[in-house]
This record gives structure tokens, sequence and C-alpha cells, in this order.
């Protein structure tokens, strides 16, 4: 969401709810279709009395949430440490209503950077609410002259699901253009891959029945770029979830 758009994109006043195009593309050269989902809020022309969550997610295959502003501090219990860190409260609650109606139905959930940290705050987890500022000597994760073309290495999980995505790798490059990270890990989720280095948690699973996976970085920037993690296994093992989540 942005709650306050940039005055040149000529819509003052008002709320935006985008899909970014990459995420878009990258579900779409998989064969599947891809949808955005607005918000349904009771202060809206669309009230939840005309259409509730349930049957939102009942006309969906799955979920990828992506990235975008902070997750509220208040979202895991905190308070603000700068102002600038305060993220989007709105889209927390949201988007993990939807991630866990999505679960209820048995329909799987990619979480992507944002994605991510959203997915270990629903499952009662914490963030850093910024790496270097709690985390001393920790490697940057962020360059905002590079955004996606600023990189670092990732350490695999062994016997994790996620390295068996990737047989015969125990590593991999990856883009890094996050602040925050994982603080205290979620009820019921499992590591699968961290930084090098610093030991940031980088990917995540739900140890639960259904598809629960969340990754810090963003496979759909990656695209050919040969000397970064591909990005295909993980959204082929996404689909296949949807197709057996199917009746």
């Amino acid at each position: 969401m942005l709650h306050a758009p940039p005055k040149e994109l000529g819509f003052p006043g008002k709320t935006l709810q985008y899909l970014e195009q990459s995420v878009a593309h990258w579900i779409m050269s998989h064969g599947a279709l891809a949808y955005m989902m607005p918000s349904i809020s009771g202060d809206l022309a669309v009230r939840r009395a005309a259409i509730s969550v349930r049957e939102y997610v009942a006309a969906m295959d799955g979920l990828v949430l992506q990235g975008g502003a902070d997750i509220s501090p208040p979202s895991y219990g905190e308070e603000p440490m700068r102002p600038e860190w305060s993220g989007d409260r709105v889209r927390d609650l949201y988007e993990i209503e939807l991630l866990w109606e999505f679960m209820i139905q048995g329909k799987p959930v990619l979480g992507i950077c944002r994605g991510m940290q959203l997915i270990n705050v629903a499952c009662s987890g914490t963030l850093f609410q910024d790496i270097l500022e709690m985390n001393p000597g920790a490697n940057a994760h962020r360059d905002d002259s590079l955004f996606d073309r600023f990189h670092h290495e990732i350490e695999l999980e062994p016997g994790s699901r996620l390295a068996a995505l990737y047989p015969g790798h125990h590593s991999g490059r990856v883009n890094s253009i996050h602040h925050q990270a994982i603080r205290k890990l979620g009820n019921d989720l499992k590591v699968e891959a961290r930084s090098i280095g610093d030991g940031i948690v980088e990917a995540i699973r739900w140890q639960g029945s259904g598809y629960l996976f969340g990754c810090q970085w963003h496979p759909e920037f990656h695209g050919d770029t040969p000397d970064l993690l591909d990005g295909g296994p993980i959204m082929a093992e996404f689909l296949e979830a949807a197709r057996a989540s199917i009746k």
C-alpha cells in the first residue's frame, strides 16, 4: 500500500495498492496467473458485509506476499525506535489475516523479503528494527545506491527442503534489499538459510502441515543472472503445492 503517494503520481489524498511487475512476471513465466488482492476494510466502499476474507481466499490457489514497507513494530509488540521505521500496520494486519485464511484452507503461502518477515511475525516472532543498529559488526544488507544489484552469500541449511531444491549447492549468492531481519524465530518455524558472515536469517519454513515458506531475498529480481541463485525452483515448488491443494 501507498498511504501517501508522491504528488507526481496524480492521486493526492488517495491510498494506492500495487502489484510489483517483477513478481507478477515471475509467477506468469511459470505458467500461472497473477492477481492482486485489494484489501477489505470497513471504512471503504467494499465492506466485509459484502465479501469475506474466507470467500476471497476460496477463489485463489495460493498467496505470494511481496516486498515493500517495513513491518510495523507494534505488530510484534514493540514501539518504533525511529519514526521512519514505523512501517505499515494496516497492511500487516490484513496480510496476516490473509496468510492464516490461506493456511486454514490448505493453500500455500510464499513470502518474499517483507513477506518472510510477516510470516515470522504472524507466528509470534520478532524482528530487528534495524540490523546494523541492533547488531554492531553485522554485514550491510541494503545499499540504496545499488538496490537489487547489492548481493551477498547465503548458506543453505543441510538437510532442509530448500537445500533439496538446489542439489549439490551448499551456498548461493542473492540480492539483499532490507535493513530489518528476524530476531526471535516464530513458533513452529525452521531456519533454512543464513547470511554467511553474520548469521542473519535468510529463509524460513513452517514445520506444520501445508506450505508456508519465506526468503529474505527477491528471487523475482534474479532473472537469468548466472552468479545468483536461480529463483525457478522456489516458484516451481510453490506452484506444485498450489496444484496439490486443488480438490
